[in-house]
Parts: structure tokens; C-alpha cells; sequence
């Protein structure tokens, strides 16, 4: 009987000491699932923008649409918001911005592809499920210029 609450105990303690480590790698792991996830987004952005020509048409203007997926689950920390909003590094850009549960607000910086182009969020800034999947639709149009036009579909 000793032996069974002594190993009790000292599976307790690990579990303890191990807890940091655990978090720091779901916070880790989030980063780098979200990281992958604005790298999406941007191709699928440079993608619309190469070899298109802006139009005033919204429905006429090409598009895309791309399911951006919030990890989820025991590997990937619980985040509070999940957005594309205004880049706070550069005021002219876009960026994929999150928060880990009440933390500092992150951001990963989202380019245009290779043309010069204003950004419209719609209804910004566009909110995404904090766990799961959204659908966000992209169209280069001409809005005094070229822009890329981002919104929530759903």
C-alpha cells in the first residue's frame, strides 16, 4: 500500500514539474500552426493578384477562396481571437493577428504578392473562429487603384 500512494506521489510531482514545458510547447506549436496558416493566406493572395487585372466590378474581379484553420487540441495553446487586421508594424499592410488566453496580441504579417496593392478588410477587423476552420474570401479590385478586397464568407 505504500508503494501505491509513494508512486502516486512522485507521478504527481513529475507531472507538476513538467507542466511549464508542456505549456511552452502548445504555445509553440500554435505559433507555428498560425505562422503556416498567414503563409497560406499569402500565397493564396499572390495567387489572385499574378496574371489579374484589378476591375471596379467586385463580381467580375477574381477571387479566391481559402479555409484558414485555427489549430485545436491538446498539442495547441487556447487562443482568445483570432483576426486579420491592420498590421501593427505597418499600418498600410495586413496581418494575422491572435492571442493566447488573454496574452499579448501576436501578429503574422500577411503580403500582397507581387503587386502594389491597397488592402480592404471588410468589416474589419475580420474575425476568425478561435477554434476551428473559416472561410475568407479574397478579390483584387479597383478601388481608385489596385486593391485586395478580404472578407468572412459565413
Amino acid at each position: 500500500m505504500i508503494r501505491v500512494v509513494l508512486t502516486v506521489l512522485v507521478a504527481v510531482a513529475l507531472l507538476t514539474a513538467s507542466m511549464p514545458a508542456v505549456e511552452s510547447a502548445r504555445t509553440a506549436t500554435t505559433a507555428e500552426r498560425v505562422g503556416a496558416e498567414a503563409d497560406r493566406l499569402e500565397r493564396a493572395i499572390g495567387g489572385v493578384v499574378a496574371g489579374s487585372t484589378p476591375v471596379s466590378d467586385p463580381a467580375m474581379a477574381a477571387q479566391t477562396t481559402v479555409i484558414v484553420r485555427v489549430p485545436t487540441g491538446f498539442a495547441a495553446a487556447d487562443l482568445d481571437r483570432v483576426a486579420l487586421a491592420e498590421s501593427a508594424e505597418r499600418p498600410d499592410g495586413v496581418a494575422l493577428a491572435w492571442r493566447i488566453d488573454g496574452g499579448p496580441a501576436r501578429e503574422f504579417r500577411i503580403g500582397t504578392g507581387p503587386a502594389e496593392a491597397a488592402v480592404d478588410l471588410v468589416d474589419a477587423p475580420v474575425e476568425l473562429r478561435p477554434g476551428g476552420a473559416s472561410r475568407v474570401r479574397v478579390r483584387y479590385v479597383d478601388d481608385g487603384g489596385p486593391t485586395i478586397r478580404i472578407s468572412r464568407v459565413g
